[in-house]
């Protein structure tokens, strides 16, 4: 998926807004962990009034050793592909979602830029979402613009995923569908938009 800049953090916070709303009528809360949005995502979340009723905390691991020693992303997999990755991500989204108790785990990493980083160009951003019985998605973007437009870019499309995969869940949930345990998929940008494991 590629996104343009625009509608900077007044598209998040309505976007988080939403989130909010679904996950406080639903008893669900929500955790962030986050990279190169560097703690973004929770400013949007929090500027929403009443955000306490669902959002428990977030973590910055903008660090590498705050990825492995906070939220349990394995060492080796970070050794062997970088900060910048899907299993990554996915690893940080459940690890802050055990962290910090919550039913939902999100989690942004990626290359905001200026220049590239783990053999990924700027504006390559994983975002990913842990919620129960081993549910996972992963979404790869290809952002366009300067960092700051990298990054706001970013936390809308992190937002925008998650309150995608609570509506499915909460349908699902509501017409007695609950999908099965391990449900997990990786979204590459490009292509015909297909799951890859």
């Amino acid at each position: 998926m590629t996104t343009r800049p625009g509608g900077g953090s007044a598209a998040a916070e309505a976007i988080a807004a939403d989130v909010l709303e679904l996950c406080a009528g639903h008893d669900l809360t929500l955790a962030v962990a986050e990279s190169l949005t560097g703690g973004l995502v929770a400013a949007a979340l929090t500027a929403v009034p009443g955000a306490s009723r669902a959002f428990r905390g977030s973590v910055t691991a903008y660090a590498t050793e705050v990825k492995r020693d906070v939220l349990g992303v394995p060492g080796e997999l970070l050794a062997e592909r970088g900060a910048v990755d899907s299993d990554v991500a996915r690893q940080m989204a459940a690890g802050v979602r055990w962290r910090l108790g919550a039913d939902w785990g999100l989690a942004t990493t990626g290359v905001a830029g200026p220049d590239a980083q783990d053999g990924q160009q700027v504006g390559t951003v994983f975002v990913a979402v842990a919620g129960p019985q081993g549910h996972a998605r992963t979404v790869r973007l290809a952002l366009d613009g300067d960092r700051r437009e990298i990054r706001e870019a970013a936390v809308a499309e992190a937002l925008g995923l998650l309150g995608e995969e609570l509506g499915k869940r909460i349908s699902r949930r509501s017409a007695g569908q609950e999908e099965s345990a391990g449900s997990q998929g990786t979204e590459q940008s490009g292509g015909d938009g297909c799951l890859q494991p």
